[in-house]
């Protein structure tokens, strides 16, 4: 199978593993068991919507949860919430359970995690359900021209 996320990095040449598993649950947690990962390098990419009507995409580790009020102020809003399913796949162009920053429809901020910046690699979703790829986090960050902020719950 291929997706806009595999095309995407083929055509920046980015070394990348491409990984799959069945998709018999959605979430990050589920995809970590399944491929004998350690969830804190298992990305989940959440939609989310600005106070100005802007969305963006916040990537966290599968062990953690987003802070609101954290990821409004590194991104400059003074307030975010989760996108509704309906508009995180209209926006992003994939599925729940598929959403990717990589090859979305639309390019949207991406905010990623601080502590997923402590692993050489992590694995993303690649814009289907059940397909994954890992590649080097300081390719992710490059690729997607993601801002790193602490965005964790504590």
């Amino acid at each position: 199978m291929t997706t806009r996320g595999l095309e995407r990095l083929k055509q920046t040449g980015i070394p990348f593993e491409q990984l799959t598993y069945r998709p018999d649950e959605e979430g990050a947690r589920f995809a970590a068991r399944s491929l004998g990962l350690n969830e804190e390098t298992v990305i989940k990419t959440l939609v989310f919507r600005a106070d100005d009507g802007e969305y963006l995409f916040a990537l966290m580790g599968g062990d953690g949860n987003v802070s609101e009020k954290k990821l409004a102020r590194s991104s400059g809003h003074k307030q975010v919430s989760p996108a509704p399913p309906r508009d995180a796949e209209r926006i992003s162009g994939y599925e729940i359970g598929g959403i990717s920053p990589l090859g979305a429809k639309r390019r949207l901020p991406v905010v990623l995690d601080r502590a997923l910046t402590e692993h050489a690699s992590v694995v993303i979703n690649a814009g289907a359900r059940g397909t994954l790829v890992r590649l080097a986090v300081v390719d992710l960050i490059s690729l997607v021209d993601a801002m790193v902020a602490d965005i964790r719950v504590e």
